[in-house]
């Protein structure tokens, strides 16, 4: 293990071994070191690829779907959105599966051919002569079936660091993976600049334009994934403290390795760890979707001012959630992963509680007709389409305010702009501390065994909550307002908390949990 107070990256696990020690018989060689920790490097790179991939075209999908295919509509959007978590809640378990009984190079380079060959399909869904809609909404839930692959990537990196290591490989992946979604959408403003025209190659009927050219990107992007995995990844797993394990994904088993500890899982804790998940992500994916009708409704923000200007918040929420996974690899040495679970937890409530509409000022009123392109605020599809619409659409941009179809805007107060922001901030602070933390301590609690099928469903229930609360939010809001919907947030994370105070105490690694290691 390496030495306290060092960088886990930065020395082998050499060197703190008590000699005659059964315990420490077995020591990591400097060159199995820079391999393990080259690979885990890989993931970190494949994991990036994957959320780039994801986000570069996530704010093309509205208006491509509407050229190549008229008869699409808002209801039909929201299926698009889904698709990718259906997809990816549908694979992570079957890829989980299959990287627990052989190397995990096999699921990962036919995952992301997957998720090349849909690119690739969704380049091409214009030359269809009809149903293309089907045929987008095909291409992205095959990029979500491919992108099930994050539970192999994080199965892989549980297995191949010790306890100390551990949140620090699992804060550096999920920095990765937010530093793609920011950087994802920046791309795709470059390749606007090519614009919906482009360039034509006929003989392969490929068009190149500002919505086909990211996709390519992205297939380009993991073909080079595969390359790299096929010629530098390794198969590594280590115990939890530290020393190589057998395992059935080894390539080659050596004399040195030992056997994978054994001892029973805590399904409890299995379970409560699951719930917690789905709780961060059920939220973080609700907070996301309401951010655009939220400000419209309550500053009278046109089309153009929101999606400005919640793309500069959004933007920087993402900024900020890479500094609190760098800081989180600092904190859990100084209190530990289940006090950082619980403080995040409380610092998302507060985020939201501070939401919650105060005071005797109102919202500005949409007294006029409703014209075609104002916000009802009705479906998650509906709701989505804000992030796409333009003022080019139509120089009218209509009515803006609060629409009266919704009925709570007559009484409700308003949320002045200095609590969103403030909630935003707190909500950016306790929402990658959770994230991050539930996957370190599901690692932990599953302790130095094949993780893939419970990394598999631990990453399907994540991609459920970022299905259903989009759904729930759309509802809660347009019917009941920001005070019922934000206090009904407010008791699922009270129940979240509950629940933490109620399994604290099985939430330990499995090492710690049969004795093999103190805390």
């Amino acid at each position: 293990m390496a030495s306290l107070g060092i960088d886990p990256e930065q020395e082998p696990l050499l060197g703190d071994r008590t000699s005659g020690s059964r315990e420490w018989d077995v020591i990591e060689t400097k060159e199995h070191y820079r391999s393990r920790w080259r690979s885990v490097r890989i993931l970190y790179l494949t994991m990036f690829f994957s959320s780039v991939g994801f986000s570069i075209v996530i704010m093309s999908i509205w208006p491509y779907l509407q050229k190549i295919d008229h008869t699409a509509d808002a209801s039909f959007l929201g299926w698009v959105i889904a698709s990718f978590s259906l997809g990816q809640m549908v694979a992570s378990p079957i890829f989980g599966l299959w990287s627990n009984y052989r190397p995990r190079k096999e699921p990962l380079v036919v995952s992301i051919f997957i998720s090349v060959a849909a690119n690739c399909l969704y380049a091409y869904v214009h030359v269809p002569a009809s149903h293309n809609k089907y045929y987008m909404l095909v291409a992205r839930g095959l990029v979500g079936f491919g992108a099930g692959n994050v539970a192999v990537i994080r199965s892989y990196i549980a297995g191949a660091t010790s306890l100390q290591e551990r949140t620090s490989a699992m804060a550096n992946t999920s920095a990765c993976q937010a530093l793609g979604f920011i950087l994802g959408p920046v791309f795709q403003t470059c390749f606007a600049l090519i614009g919906e025209k482009g360039v034509t190659w006929d003989t392969i009927k490929l068009q190149i334009n500002m919505y086909t050219a990211p996709v390519l990107l992205g297939a380009f992007l993991g073909v080079l994934n595969i390359v790299l995995i096929l010629t530098i990844l390794r198969e590594h797993r280590v115990d939890d403290s530290g020393r190589q394990c057998k395992n059935t994904n080894f390539e080659k088993a050596s004399t040195e390795e030992v056997q994978v500890p054994q001892g029973y899982i805590d399904q409890v804790a299995v379970v409560a760890t699951n719930v917690l998940f789905f709780v961060v992500l059920f939220i973080f994916a609700l907070f996301e979707t309401i951010v655009t009708p939220l400000t419209m409704d309550m500053y009278a923000w046109t089309r153009e001012q929101a999606v400005l200007y919640d793309g500069i918040i959004l933007a920087a929420l993402g900024v900020e959630a890479v500094i609190v996974f760098m800081g989180i690899k600092l904190l859990s040495k100084k209190i530990g992963e289940r006090a950082i679970l619980l403080g995040g937890l409380i610092v998302v409530w507060v985020g939201f509680f501070i939401l919650l509409p105060w005071g005797n000022q109102f919202p500005k009123i949409q007294w006029e007709a409703l014209h075609n392109n104002s916000i009802p605020n009705t479906t998650f599809g509906e709701i989505i389409i804000t992030l796409w619409k333009s003022p080019q659409d139509d120089h009218n941009e209509g009515p803006t305010g609060c629409p009266t179809e919704q009925a709570w805007c007559l009484y409700t107060p308003m949320v002045h702009l200095a609590q969103f922001l403030t909630s935003a901030v707190l909500i950016g602070i306790g929402y990658p501390s959770c994230n991050v933390i539930s996957y370190t301590l599901y690692s932990k609690i599953l302790g130095p065994k094949p993780q893939g099928v419970y990394m598999g469903w631990l990453t399907a229930s994540g991609s459920a909550a970022r299905i259903l609360g989009p759904v729930f939010i759309s509802q809660a809001y347009t019917s009941w307002g920001p005070r019922w919907a934000f206090s009904l947030v407010c008791g699922i994370v009270v129940l979240a908390i509950i629940l933490l105070g109620a399994a604290y105490k099985r939430l330990v690694a499995f090492s710690v949990r049969h004795g093999r290691i103190q805390e």
